[in-house]
């Protein structure tokens, strides 16, 4: 959520972030919204003053027994007209904040300006060796095939007991997966000084909202009404939200966290894009970096924690870029983005398994997370920063792509074998 404040001051920036994010322009409802909330806010201070005048007048007529049935009908009124008013008060105020959380974050300046992913920036391209073949496509079994030749996963039988996209991993895949992500929280909580978290996979409305999915992006979550919970998008969610309404210590910044978990999102809208596999599921596994940071340091964090996710990728020898995404394919909330993309060498494609994001203090205010840099201090917001570290289902596609040797035996790298039975699939 932007400041109020900001939007007042700057409505024509905002109107300018809001236009490259491609959202819809609600600044002129919020300003006069604003100042007819202010306006209310000024009659009930004149009337709560004239009330405590009125008050102090009938205490004296008392005093001296004198009649006060007049004033005592006077602060009747004054007290009716008070009450009317801190209703249309709220009225104003929940309106208002119901448009305030649709007005996505500012773009950092260093954000290109674009309408889709066709205008983001690649600013990093990294293989094993500095091998430029490595971004070639070649002739191979994809990622399904393989699958089906060594049993890894069965998306058949994941539709039969739930729906299509949530795949099953079945054997030497499920191995497979489980030790991507322990190699990854080990890698993270060992190497990069982050502290494993492991959160529940349902969330309240208030922490979708803290983290910025509601109301935006209500139809992409799957929802247990009976319960009013709601499965998680993503570890960032319950993960940022621990710090909901709280005063961070100062000496504890940057915070920083991992955590492993279980993602599920409905993918509404996606109809026409390649859903073979792992290329679009509705449940897929996930490492998320979460980061609460001093607002002077949030663009260095942000950098450091992109890092923290290519070397995961380096690690495992996986070819990959770094591109920086333009303002019309930024997510909602963050004010600069890096999205980290798998090449794919049988489907000759890039796939998208991080988006590395600094959200600056758009999570906080909503969330209410804050510090104080000292005792005297008046409190501040965080900037809190995500990103996944890595989600294995696009990074399953790759390496199985990569790995394979012209017979279809997969090789595991050095890097997993402390995490596997065995050291090749065959």
């Amino acid at each position: 959520m932007l400041d109020i404040r900001f939007i007042r001051e700057n409505p024509e920036a905002v109107r300018a972030g809001i236009a490259a994010k491609r959202s819809e322009d609600v600044v002129d409802q919020i300003l006069d919204l604003d100042k007819e909330r202010r306006t209310i806010i000024g009659e009930v201070e004149q009337l709560k003053s004239r009330r405590n005048t009125v008050s102090e007048e009938i205490a004296g007529l008392k005093r001296t027994k004198q009649p006060a049935d007049d004033k005592i009908a006077e602060m009747k009124g004054v007290s009716d007209d008070i009450a009317a008013l801190d209703q249309r008060l709220r009225e104003k105020e929940l309106a208002l904040n119901l448009l305030m959380d649709t007005v996505p974050n500012m773009p950092h300046s260093s954000v290109p300006i674009g309408n889709d992913a066709k205008d983001n920036v690649e600013v990093k391209r990294w293989s094993p060796n500095g091998d430029d073949s490595l971004f070639e496509k070649r002739a191979g079994l994809d990622h399904l095939a393989l699958a089906e030749k060594h049993g890894l996963f069965d998306f058949k039988r994941g539709a039969k007991i739930a729906a299509a996209g949530f795949p099953v991993y079945m054997g030497r895949g499920a191995q497979l997966e489980r030790a991507f992500i322990n190699f990854m929280l080990d890698l993270h909580t060992r190497s990069h000084g982050y502290t494993e978290v492991l959160p529940p996979f349902f969330v309240n409305a208030t922490s979708l909202r803290g983290t910025g999915q509601f109301p935006k992006f209500a139809d992409q979550v799957y929802h247990m009404p009976a319960d009013e919970l709601y499965a998680i998008p993503t570890a960032e969610v319950p993960v940022t939200n621990l710090y909901a309404e709280e005063m961070i210590p100062v000496e504890a910044l940057p915070l920083l966290h991992c955590a492993f978990s279980a993602c599920f999102r409905r993918e509404a809208g996606s109809y026409g894009k390649d859903t073979r596999g792992f290329l679009r599921v509705h449940e897929f596994n996930k490492v998320e970096l979460v980061k609460f940071t001093l607002p002077e340091n949030s663009y260095e964090e942000h950098e450091k924690l992109t890092a923290d996710a290519e070397r995961v990728l380096e690690l495992l020898e996986i070819p990959y870029r770094r591109i920086i995404c333009c303002t019309g394919d930024q997510s909602f909330g963050n004010s600069k983005q890096y999205d980290l993309e798998v090449w794919s060498p049988v489907e000759g494609a890039w796939l998208e398994a991080s988006s590395c994001s600094n959200f600056e203090d758009f999570q906080a205010r909503r969330a209410n997370i804050r510090f104080k840099r000292d005792a005297k201090s008046r409190p501040e917001f965080v900037h809190t920063l995500n990103g996944s570290g890595l989600a294995t289902s696009r990074l399953m596609v790759a390496f199985l792509e990569t790995y394979q040797e012209p017979d279809g035996t997969i090789r595991i790298p050095e890097v997993l074998h402390p995490y596997l039975p065995f050291t090749s699939i065959a």
